[in-house]
């Protein structure tokens, strides 16, 4: 990143993050397929991430994660995300269900060069994610996406695919609050006019008319069944917990974006492991694997693929390092002192 340090930190907050782009999506897909390449050639160093929790925040949304990582490549950078998250945020205290500063540090020095918001580069990542991998793992043709879960972070999912995927044509969405769904169809039809909007009665009704289908629900427990799905349909799991056992197992192709984050805690795979079901060798590849070029993406039209992302720290730190040099470029954001 830099020879030298200065004796300040750069502090980003939202608005300044949007100011540079931040809420469009093209440049985190530009990122995210830098740092899966990265990825898939190793240049990188990223523990596992701890998940703090304590007696009485008992949902699975209820949580802190500290998420380290390095990341190599022309502009090397090290940091953290720490994410907290509580259920209860929206319906108690009218905030987001969850929160995150990035904090990065200069790979020569590791003294601190930045602290950023970083709830918004969370969202947008992972909706890149989904956006890259979309284009690897969909069908050239599809024009229907499933959209399950109507909050914050389905928005940013459908904005991305919609700006990505000009070729899409209609939205089925599903959440348990009708008010919520309705409240997102109406937003998203009035930002984009040219979709279609269908809100659906039940998950199983938007999901058997989705080509691309993408979880965004807080769910603990799985309800997204393999009946459900077409042929050829593309499953991008970002909630991590809807999808049954039987997906991964009768799926075409299972991803992730990276084995070892995603065999832990217990998650669905993880259980599939114990249980003597799934295992790496049965994994088709990890996603940075298929952006290079190395491991096949879909491969004819009736391939059901199931893409589980449990989201890396390395994808916040490769979009945090975009929006540091661009913020440094162009004299956004505030100094704070550091010495």
């Amino acid at each position: 990143m830099t020879s030298h340090v200065d004796s300040d930190l750069l502090y980003l907050g939202r608005q300044d993050l949007i100011a540079l782009g931040g809420d469009r999506s093209q440049p985190y897909v530009e990122a995210i397929e830098e740092g899966l390449a990265l990825h898939a050639r190793r240049d990188f160093a990223q523990p596992l991430k701890p998940y703090l929790r304590w007696r009485g925040a008992d949902h699975i949304a209820d949580r802190i994660i500290a998420m380290p990582c390095y990341v190599g490549g022309e502009h090397p950078i090290a940091g953290l995300k720490w994410i907290g998250s509580r259920q209860h945020n929206p319906s108690r205290f009218g905030k987001e269900r969850a929160s995150a500063v990035i904090v990065l540090n200069d790979a020569q020095t590791n003294y601190p060069v930045a602290i950023m918001e970083g709830g918004l580069i969370s969202g947008m990542r992972t909706a890149a994610i989904t956006a890259v991998a979309t284009r690897h793992l969909a069908r050239d043709d599809f024009t229907d996406v499933a959209c399950i879960g109507c909050g914050p972070i389905a928005r940013m999912q459908m904005h991305t695919l919609i700006e990505q995927f000009p070729q899409i044509r209609r939205v089925h969405l599903f959440d348990l609050s009708c008010e919520a769904m309705r409240g997102f169809s109406h937003a998203l039809t009035k930002r984009f006019p040219q979709i279609a909007c269908e809100e659906a009665a039940s998950a199983e009704q938007a999901v058997r008319s989705g080509e691309v289908v993408v979880t965004c629900t807080v769910a603990d427990a799985p309800y997204l069944q393999h009946a459900w799905l077409k042929r050829g349909a593309f499953v991008c799991n970002v909630s991590i917990m809807d999808v049954h056992k039987e997906v991964y197992e009768l799926a075409d192709k299972v991803i992730v974006d990276d084995w070892d984050q995603s065999n832990r805690e217990k998650k669905i795979i993880n259980q599939l492991v114990l249980e003597g079901r799934f295992s790496r060798e049965r994994l088709h590849a990890e996603l940075g694997e298929i952006v290079i070029g190395e491991r096949p993406g879909r491969e004819n039209h009736d391939e059901i693929i199931l893409l589980n992302p449990m989201g890396m720290a390395l994808d916040d730190m490769v979009c945090a390092r975009h929006f540091y040099r661009l913020a440094t470029q162009r004299g956004v954001g505030t100094r704070l002192p550091l010495l």
